[in-house]
């Protein structure tokens, strides 16, 4: 078998079939796992919203644009025998130690106190920053209306105690759930309804 003379024009077609190759291979893999991580997702929210609010067993979702923010929050009230139980709130921060944005499901009663909070995700510091799912630290929040409960750090003159070495991620996951409350006591009035 004769050897093909290594030309410039050779080079080039040979760049592009690689590459076409390659291309078609990375679709063919984010197609089939499109659909799985997709779900993965929704099981996950779901789970959250399971562990933030009572017993349900009808779930109205609608998603509100909030004062401060770029992106829409998540609202899921939940009912039992047509009467609201709770409402879980995803909500988000993008002011953590790292730069992937901290997301949070908050359950409020529906007097307005927390009920419980779940971390959907986050990527802060291993061993400082992660600790915001610690029942330690998220457990100060429950059963407090933040009325009255200032969600700010104590450094910052609020009511939460900051995780060691971890000020930074404290204050975003406050500021998360501030934003969570804002929005919820702006259309308390719809969901009660």
């Amino acid at each position: 078998m004769a050897k093909k003379e290594s030309s410039f024009l050779n080079m080039v077609i040979t760049l592009f079939v690689i590459t076409g190759i390659a291309s078609l291979a990375l679709g063919g893999v984010y197609n089939l796992t499109k659909e799985p991580i997709r779900l993965a997702k929704l099981a996950k929210a779901e789970k959250a919203i399971k562990e933030v609010i009572p017993g349900f067993d009808r779930l109205e979702i609608f998603t509100v644009k909030p004062a401060n923010g770029t992106d829409s929050l998540v609202f899921n009230c939940g009912y039992k025998n047509n009467e609201l139980v709770g409402t879980a709130v995803e909500s988000y921060s993008n002011k953590g130690y790292d730069p992937t944005q901290i997301k949070i499901m908050v359950g409020f009663t529906p007097d307005g106190n927390i009920n419980n909070t779940v971390v959907i995700q986050q990527k802060e510091t291993p061993g400082l920053g992660t600790k915001m799912t610690s029942p330690k630290f998220k457990n100060q929040f429950v059963g407090k209306n933040p009325k009255n409960f200032i969600l700010k750090v104590k450094r910052d003159g609020g009511d939460v105690d900051a995780i060691t070495g971890a000020t930074i991620s404290s204050r975003a996951f406050c500021g998360a759930i501030q934003r969570a409350y804002d929005a919820y006591e702006k259309e308390n009035k719809k969901i009660k309804q």
